[in-house]
């Protein structure tokens, strides 16, 4: 396991909690059902298992079938979504399907078109993670300003503009492959030479996959995502502010996987927000888009330079900003799918949530899986759960087991009124979880207190 001492908080930042609403107390409503759909991968469990515990009837479907135990022994389950639409009165989608002939937004398109209350997509807020050269039309056409980018279908055009336009250059591929999060290069060479060698590389073992990819010129900065909940008009007013750890190890090293933690705070509508998501409100209501999107950016003191959209929930994401709702989520959700106006009432403090993973991830290899993770047990120190939350995990006879293929089976969280103390409790938790072979990242939220806060409040973007 990777592990640091925790060092103090210096108290420059502190939350701006004069930009929130008071907190109230969770509304009480009858019971909903609610119906959660996973056509790709099962990422939506703990979500379903958190309305599920609220009271609401829950049933869930996961369509690939190496994932399909996930969430056994943990919410209801279905094995025929079609069937149930009409039973329920929320339809939740987790992904985007991306390579898929139809993919999500297009089903929640169609559902809403028939009457359902979904909360999901549409084709084009899907093309937003599909094909970043159309993300950046859209920004750009409704005034937010975009770093230089460039959409490339063959290897040999965009080696031949690295060499006659010399940087440093971030490599994003597109389709599907972009799930293989590892194949995201960040160059480093101010000749663009190391961006050549891995183009090279990439063409010859995913040249056939690969259906094309975005070279982003790279900018230097505080990376920031804007996170907001729409409800198929307008923004909620609660807005989400985090910061994702993507890399593997500590220090921001080795290899990227999807995610290994993630820090956060809410805010309202402040400069950072007006200037980027707060843009495109109009767009997505012409969409009639029901869900999260994030817009992860780079921020300095020059501006704001988005890079890429998340048009669905975040993962780990989603767990962390349940556990940092204070209205109930169930009750949230509704309202969202059926456009009732929606209230959130959020923690007003930080939040900080740890990825706790097993051999092989974030790579693929059956033999090291079975040997070290399949079926493992899922041992907890105490007896509270406060703050853990359902990846990759079943329940057998009262016992948490790993479940699926992939070696995610906890997210840990933790949240207090600085960023320390929402570390120190979300470690605490992961401190009390025993499985064989696990490891994770002992650094989450530490770029916060080590200036990425100042610096952010420094430049004017958290502001009103």
């Amino acid at each position: 396991m990777f592990r640091v001492s925790a060092r103090p908080w210096n108290g420059s930042v502190r939350p701006w909690s004069s930009y929130f609403t008071p907190a109230r107390e969770p509304l009480a409503m009858e019971s909903k059902r609610f119906l959660f759909c996973s056509l790709d991968a099962a990422l939506i469990t703990d979500l379903a298992w958190q309305v599920h515990r609220e009271g609401h009837d829950v049933k869930y479907y996961v369509e690939a079938e190496r994932d399909r135990e996930i969430g056994d022994g943990f919410v209801p389950k279905t094995d025929d979504w079609e069937a149930e639409v009409e039973w329920a009165d929320v339809v939740v989608f987790d992904d985007i399907w991306v390579g898929s002939e139809v993919g999500t937004g297009q089903l929640a398109q169609d559902l809403r078109e028939r009457g359902n209350a979904v909360v999901g997509g549409t084709p084009n807020t899907d093309r937003l993670e599909d094909d970043r050269g159309y993300a950046m039309e859209v920004l750009e056409d409704h005034g937010v300003n975009t770093v230089e980018h460039h959409v490339f279908r063959e290897f040999e055009a965009g080696i031949r503009h690295v060499r006659e336009n010399p940087a440093p250059y971030v490599v994003k591929p597109l389709g599907e492959v972009q799930n293989v999060k590892r194949l995201l290069y960040v160059g480093s060479e101010d000749d663009g030479s190391d961006v050549v060698d891995v183009l090279r590389a990439y063409e010859k073992a995913w040249g056939h996959r690969m259906k094309g990819f975005q070279l982003q010129r790279k900018v230097e900065g505080v990376e920031v995502a804007v996170c907001g909940f729409f409800d198929g008009e307008r923004f909620v007013d609660e807005i989400n502010f985090n910061f994702e750890h993507k890399k593997l190890f500590p220090g921001n090293i080795g290899p990227s996987t999807g995610e290994m933690g993630t820090s956060m705070f809410w805010a309202g509508r402040n400069r950072l927000f007006r200037e980027t998501l707060g843009k495109l409100e109009g767009w997505l209501a012409d969409e009639g888009y029901v869900g999260s999107i994030d817009l992860n950016c780079i921020v300095n003191e020059s501006g704001i330079y988005p890079l890429e959209f998340t048009p669905r929930f975040g993962y780990p994401t989603i767990a962390l900003q349940e556990e940092s709702f204070e209205s109930a989520t169930g009750e949230f959700f509704y309202d969202l799918a059926h456009g009732a106006d929606p209230e959130l009432s959020v923690h007003r403090g930080y939040q900080v949530g740890v990825r706790v993973v097993l051999p092989p991830f974030p790579f693929d290899d059956e033999k090291t899986y079975d040997e070290n993770s399949r079926n493992a047990a899922v041992v907890f120190e105490t007896e509270s759960r406060e703050g853990i939350h359902l990846e990759d995990t079943k329940q057998v006879d009262g016992q948490w087991r790993v479940a699926g293929e992939n070696g995610m089976p906890i997210v840990a969280t933790g949240k207090g009124e600085t960023m320390q103390e929402a570390r120190e409790r979300a470690y605490e938790r992961v401190d009390g979880i025993v499985i064989p072979n696990l490891y994770y990242r002992d650094d989450i939220g530490e770029r916060w207190i080590d200036g990425d806060g100042d610096r952010l409040q420094a430049w004017g973007y958290l502001g009103p």
